[in-house]
């Protein structure tokens, strides 16, 4: 079953109901941390917060390897605003 974080349905498809908040899941995260989650609108595969409390969404390159997926940190703003 498809994830959509709230922040996603917010920005495109408001009547839809969403299943996870990004902001509540990063207050409960330690700083310099991670956690996977997946978000089908935007994409990404975890989510992050560092030592500044920023928020980074783990988002896949498409290459993969023996270790896993790569992916490229990015801010939840850069990602917000394309």
């Amino acid at each position: 079953m498809a994830e959509f974080s709230k922040q996603w349905v917010e920005l495109n498809d408001p009547e839809m109901g969403w299943d996870f908040d990004i902001d509540q899941i990063t207050s409960e995260l330690p700083k310099s941390t991670m956690i996977p989650y997946i978000c089908e609108g935007f994409g990404f595969i975890a989510i992050g917060k560092d030592e500044n409390e920023n928020i980074h969404l783990a988002m896949p390159t498409g290459n993969y390897s023996d270790e896993g997926t790569e992916v490229e940190w990015k801010t939840l703003e850069e990602v917000i605003n394309g």
